[in-house]
């Protein structure tokens, strides 16, 4: 099968990249910025260049974005032209092409100002069926996006998935509250509670929904480490998250207090992964618990994979919110 990969230079693509060239696919990296993992030096925003890229091309692995933190420095049509119309560009020619499947990378992000919640509140079970509500025009544009995806699905049947990631890139967090209250690796170690995901378990769930959209047709779909947290837990989350994890993950504290890390004293959503693990039998491999066995025994907690493709330096600026 020959795969296109968009973004080839980026995290999540050259983790792409870097999988499926130790398979039998013949793979396509297409970025802007050249690189070992990039074979087409161009922009998806040039369409005869995306018609070019795509001869021969069986799937798209669609990874090219501007992301949340380039909020700050690029404009709002710079956003329109990247994450909209080049996501048109390869949507209107992986259907000419006769493409039998599209995977777009999307962001738990697009959920927006539906996890801002009121004071009172229990935390938000997150879930594929909460409608998103930008916050801004990343948001707007991804899930603009995702539209074009079922669009594209329901009047050409392109087959059409899109995975919504949870933080899987390593630079610190972009709230300077967090950044100076916690360790970096304390505050990521709290996040696959309930909003991070390993970038290993984030590929292999590309993969399999490379596999699974033929059979599929559209569908999308939260990636994120499974959480130990179940929706009776929400009302105390928000009040007294240390309480719950201690309910959950028994003796976490003690490794806690050995490092000098603190659990986050509230939480307000937690990503659900069940619709992911059930439609596209993905098993993710790295979670809290695992987190929490690693460091017991002074083991890297990070996949091979997130180790070896390491930061990208993305996150250098500061986002305009905590998102």
């Amino acid at each position: 099968m020959k795969v296109l990969v968009t973004g080839s230079s980026g995290h999540l693509g050259e983790a792409l990249v870097r999988t499926l060239q130790s398979t039998s696919h013949e793979v396509v990296g297409l970025d802007i910025v050249a690189s070992r993992f990039t074979s087409a030096v161009g922009s998806i925003l040039d369409r005869s260049y995306v018609k070019r890229c795509m001869e021969g091309v069986d799937a798209v692995l669609h990874t090219a974005s501007l992301h949340k933190p380039h909020v700050i420095t690029h404009s709002r049509q710079d956003f329109v032209d990247v994450n909209i119309t080049g996501t048109l560009n390869l949507l209107e020619e992986a259907a000419s092409a006769g493409v039998y499947s599209f995977v777009f990378t999307s962001t738990t992000s697009a959920f927006g100002a539906a996890l801002t919640l009121p004071a009172g509140a229990p935390a938000a079970w997150i879930t594929e069926d909460v409608t998103p509500v930008p916050k801004n025009i990343y948001g707007v544009t991804k899930t603009a996006a995702e539209d074009l995806c079922e669009l594209f699905h329901r009047d050409h049947g392109l087959a059409c998935l899109v995975l919504r990631t949870s933080r899987f890139f390593p630079e610190e967090d972009d709230c300077a509250a967090i950044q100076e209250a916690y360790d970096d690796r304390n505050v990521k170690a709290n996040e696959y509670l309930y909003r991070r995901v390993d970038l290993e378990d984030v590929v292999s769930a590309h993969v399999l929904a490379l596999e699974r959209a033929p059979s599929i047709g559209f569908g999308c779909y939260i990636i994120s480490a499974t959480s130990p947290f179940l929706p009776e837990d929400l009302s105390d989350l928000r009040v007294n998250a240390p309480l719950v994890v201690t309910r959950r993950v028994p003796g976490y504290e003690a490794e806690y207090a050995r490092r000098g890390w603190k659990m986050f004293p509230s939480i307000d959503r937690v990503y659900v992964n069940e619709k992911a693990r059930r439609d596209l039998g993905w098993k993710p491999r790295y979670d809290f618990e695992y987190v929490l066995r690693n460091l017991r025994s002074n083991q890297e907690c990070r996949s091979p994979l997130a180790i070896t493709v390491g930061s990208k330096g993305y996150h250098n600026e500061k986002s305009v919110d905590g998102r």
